[in-house]
């Protein structure tokens, strides 16, 4: 589903994702309301984002979706990479984010990589977002993220502490010495020991723990 409150936007991408075969555009919405509503409806699999809209806005509809069952992937789309509403929405699960500048190709594999559990994310990105969210904490947080990682073992906290400095998979697997799919296993733990939907969530709780 494609979510933005501009039609020509919309149209583009619907037109641009239309020739990849590996993908069908099955709805489209002008607001966060509208995409719940349809999503209700008729449920899709991965939804385009964007973050400013009128009714409901992006941020709104992520923490929505991603709080129900069975929650689509979310792509969230952006005009600046720094913005603070990326951050606010990878907070409440977003899955990753595109400026919406992206050549066409690198959209088509950044929703490719989240289909297949893999974060739409640089490595720079995720450090840059993961300092604003750090920066702005409270002082609760640290214990409570202390707390959270002493649930993990101690290969867990090694693999969670390359998702805090935004490694793949792949050099996830080749770093720690092991393979991919163990690599995909550790992860499904760490998520579920620290009730986290995605990696940018992890590696706030590791920074937290003055582990990252």
């Amino acid at each position: 589903m494609i979510v933005d409150d501009d039609a020509l936007v919309r149209s583009g991408l619907r037109l641009l994702l239309g020739g990849d075969p590996t993908l069908e555009v099955v709805a489209e919405a002008a607001n966060g309301r509208e995409a719940l509503d349809r999503h209700a409806a008729d449920p899709v699999d991965l939804i385009l984002m964007d973050l400013r809209m009128p009714v409901m806005d992006g941020i709104d509809a992520t923490a929505a979706f991603k709080a129900g069952p069975n929650p689509p992937a979310v792509i969230v789309l952006t005009t600046f990479d720094a913005d603070d509403y990326v951050v606010r929405a990878l907070a409440v699960g977003a899955d990753g984010f595109l400026l919406k500048d992206t050549p066409p190709a690198e959209i088509v594999a950044a929703i490719g990589r989240v289909r297949s559990g893999e974060p739409a994310l640089s490595p720079s990105v995720t450090a840059a977002l993961i300092k604003q969210v750090v920066d702005g904490r409270d002082a609760t947080r640290e214990p409570a993220g202390c707390d959270a990682v002493d649930m993990l073992t101690d290969r867990e906290r090694e693999v969670a502490v390359c998702l805090a400095r935004g490694a793949s998979n792949a050099e996830i697997a080749a770093e720690l010495y092991m393979s991919v799919a163990t690599v995909k296993a550790h992860i499904s733990h760490i998520f579920t020991k620290l009730d986290a939907s995605n990696r940018v969530q992890v590696a706030i709780r590791m920074h937290d723990a003055g582990l990252a």
